[in-house]
C-alpha cells in the first residue's frame, strides 16, 4: 500500500527541488503545517476551545500569536453566531497561556466585533423583508429587464418573489458592506493589534 504524503512532506520535496531549505525555513514550515493542522481541528469540532487550549499549553508565545491571528483572520462581517463564538471562545481561550494576558482589552474589542456583526445582520434581514413585503404589495416590483432577440428590452415578471426580492436586495448589500466593512476592518486591525502584542 502506497503511503499517503503530508501536505509538509510535499512542501518539503518541492522545495527541495528549487534549492536546498535552511533548519529555520524547515521549521517554519513545519509549524506552518502543525497551526494548519491544529486550526483545522477546531473549526471542524473535533476539538473545543478546551482542546485548543490543552494541546496549546506550554506553546511558544510566538506560536500562540500566530494562532490568535489566524483566529482573527476568519471572522468575518457575515459569520455566523456560532462561527463567531468559537472563534472568540479560541482567541480568549489562547489569550489565558500568554504571559501578559490581555483578556479585559480583547473581550471589549469582541464584544464591538460582535455589536457591528449583529448591526449589519440586522440590517440586512430589515431590508429583505421590506423588499419582500413591498413585491408582495406592488407586483411591478417584480418586473425585470429582459433583452429580445432583435435586441430591444422588454419587462418580463420574475419567476417569484424570491428572485425579485434577491435582485433588489444586492443593490443594497453592495453599499451595506461597503459602510460596515471598513468599520469592521478597523475592528479586527484593532483586534489583531491588541493579540499581538
Amino acid at each position: 500500500m502506497a503511503k499517503i504524503k503530508s501536505a509538509l512532506e510535499k512542501a518539503l520535496e518541492k522545495a527541495e527541488e528549487l534549492g536546498k531549505l535552511t533548519d529555520e525555513e524547515k521549521e517554519k514550515m513545519k509549524k506552518e503545517e502543525e497551526l494548519k493542522s491544529l486550526l483545522s481541528e477546531f473549526y471542524k469540532g473535533r476539538i473545543d476551545r478546551d482542546g485548543l487550549w490543552q494541546r496549546l499549553k506550554g506553546s511558544a508565545p510566538s506560536f500562540l500569536k500566530e494562532v490568535q491571528q489566524n483566529l482573527a483572520d476568519s471572522i468575518g462581517l457575515g459569520s455566523t453566531s456560532e462561527e463567531f463564538q468559537k472563534r472568540e471562545d479560541g482567541i480568549l481561550a489562547v489569550e489565558t497561556l500568554k504571559d501578559i494576558r490581555k483578556v479585559p482589552e480583547i473581550e471589549d474589542i469582541l464584544a464591538e466585533i460582535e455589536s457591528l456583526r449583529n448591526e449589519y445582520q440586522e440590517g440586512k434581514d430589515k431590508v429583505a423583508q421590506e423588499l419582500r413585503e413591498a413585491v408582495e404589495k406592488n407586483p411591478q416590483l417584480r418586473m425585470q429587464p429582459v433583452r429580445t432577440p432583435d435586441g430591444k428590452t422588454v419587462y418580463q415578471a420574475a419567476v417569484s418573489v424570491d428572485e425579485a426580492v434577491q435582485a433588489r436586495i444586492s443593490e443594497f448589500l453592495a453599499q451595506h458592506e461597503e459602510t460596515f466593512g471598513a468599520e469592521f476592518n478597523r475592528m479586527i486591525m484593532s483586534l489583531k493589534w491588541a493579540l499581538s502584542e
